[in-house]
């Protein structure tokens, strides 16, 4: 009874919404605190309006498709209408989903403003009319992260956007360079280039996407140069200035050559950066690094009752992870039950189109660990309903142990690779084989049905010549044996 509180959610994002619901599901008086407008990064600057602006860009891309059936095409999206689309959805989803009336009937206390430690269970709330002061029993850092700006030279000298300021646009830029081929960036990359604008991707790697399965990044690049996204990879990024013309320009290293690119507007996305700056986390005794808190598998900090989740912690930058950071971190200091990150079966996904998806190990790591594996791959110009949808550009792989089928990690490039993966990350928490999900009804036809016929593939693998030849034998069968020396036949 001597705190205010018995539960302090510091941020309103995706982990600061989850810890503060289940704060008053489970009984504990709970206190959220936030800067800005609950909902966090993914709300207002990142999941929802990016997917929202890819929507539109696949719609413009469809319009023109429809071309080669007979449909006449009309004039494009105008870009104003669009991007007020975009904010438009944001309101939607914030009023559904993150209006502070939704938390407050649910019993959740909210204040709205700058929270900095004054010791480990007091924070002091700075707001524009008064500073208050509460305490509270535990306590769980949410604040998210937010664009790092690298240290390019002249970058603080010209205007540039980030993925906060982005969305905000009015009118399309003729050109746009993007400083990063991560996620983000090769998000917006599609979306910018389908609209109409000419876009050019600059990265300091050999490759995009550089967490993901090479093979597969290396198709999804292709497609995306072939829609006219010029790629600039290799690159180092020297200087920005802009001219007097009001163009910006961009000076890189590319092999030992100099390049100079020169157009409308800059996008960074060039990674994140954890929000703890100004939280005064040194008051509480909180032990933290330039990349996040540092938090234990039970997303505790060094002090027991305080935990810190999502971004903020430097571990995962995924929304899903947040939120199941959150559900840990509140589980552990409200209920008493241990329970940790499940770090195995992280799946993530980029939402260009096709989309690319991943969970557990990749192909790299299998190979640095020397953990024994085999492929099985299955392409989606075998999928029927791909084929019925013009959407055959895609590859399912899977990485299994061969004598059971235990999956082991599992990468897909296609449409709906991120609903599909969901499957896998499913099957591999659980111990489903690629044996069991070989032997469960999909339905037909549908996309799901590929990750079936991939596991199918193991049942094909498993096959031997021998093995054929003695069920010819015990059975008298006058057939043929299949020549099953080919390991990458598809059945």
């Amino acid at each position: 009874m001597k705190y205010d509180y018995d539960l302090l959610v510091i941020g309103g994002g995706a982990g600061g919404l989850t810890a503060a619901g289940m704060g008053v599901n489970f009984g504990a008086k709970t206190l959220m605190v936030e800067a800005n407008k609950l909902g966090g990064d993914c709300t207002w600057h990142g999941c929802i309006p990016s997917k929202t602006l890819l929507h539109l860009s696949k719609v413009a891309q469809n319009v023109n498709e429809a071309e080669k059936f007979g449909y006449q095409k009309s004039q494009g999206l105008e870009f104003s209408s669009v991007m007020e689309h975009v904010r438009s959805k944001r309101e939607e989803v914030y009023k559904e989903a993150d209006d502070p009336d939704i938390y407050r009937q649910m019993g959740v206390d909210i204040e709205f403003g700058q929270a900095l430690f004054v010791d480990d269970h007091t924070v002091r709330i700075i707001k524009d009319d008064e500073n208050i002061k509460v305490s509270s029993r535990y306590i769980i850092v949410a604040t998210g992260s937010k664009a790092m700006i690298p240290p390019i030279k002249g970058i603080q000298e010209i205007s540039y956007h980030t993925n906060e300021t982005i969305f905000e646009l009015e009118e399309q830029p003729e050109s746009l360079a993007i400083i990063g081929a991560g996620p983000i960036g090769i998000e917006m990359a599609q979306a910018f280039q389908r609209l109409g604008t000419q876009v050019t991707v600059f990265d300091m790697l050999p490759r995009i996407l550089s967490n993901d399965d090479e093979e597969l990044a290396g198709m999804l690049r292709d497609y995306l140069a072939d829609e006219g996204i010029d790629f600039k990879l290799s690159a180092s990024v020297k200087k920005l200035s802009e001219t007097s013309g009001r163009s910006v320009k961009i000076e890189a290293e590319i092999n030992g050559e100099t390049l100079v690119w020169e157009g409308s507007e800059v996008l960074v996305a060039a990674g994140r950066t954890a929000n703890h700056e100004g939280l005064q986390l040194e008051n509480a005794g909180i032990d933290y690094q330039k990349n996040g808190i540092t938090v234990d598998d039970r997303c505790k900090t060094n002090k027991k009752h305080i935990y810190a989740v999502g971004d903020v912690t430097g571990r995962y930058q995924f929304t899903h992870m947040s939120e199941h950071m959150a559900k840990v971190a509140v589980t552990n200091a409200l209920l008493k039950i241990p329970k940790k990150i499940d770090q195995k079966h992280v799946p993530w996904s980029t939402y260009t189109d096709p989309e690319l998806a991943h969970v557990g190990a990749t192909e790299k790591k299998l190979q640095e660990n020397n953990i024994s594996y085999k492929t099985y791959r299955f392409p989606y110009d075998k999928i029927d309903r791909a084929i019925t949808d013009e959407s055959t550009e895609g590859l399912i792989k899977v990485f299994a142990k061969e004598w059971n089928g235990k999956i082991l990690g599992a990468t897909i490039y296609g449409k709906q690779a991120g609903d599909l993966i969901g499957e896998y990350a499913l099957a591999m928490r659980n111990g489903v084989t690629l044996r069991n999900i070989a032997d469960t009804i999909h339905p037909y036809p549908t996309y799901g049905l590929g990750v079936r016929r991939a596991a199918d593939q193991w049942y094909v693998q498993s096959q031997s010549t021998w093995m054929v030849k003695l069920i010819k034998w015990v059975f008298g069968y006058r057939g043929t044996v299949p020549d099953l020396s080919d390991e990458d036949r598809i059945i």
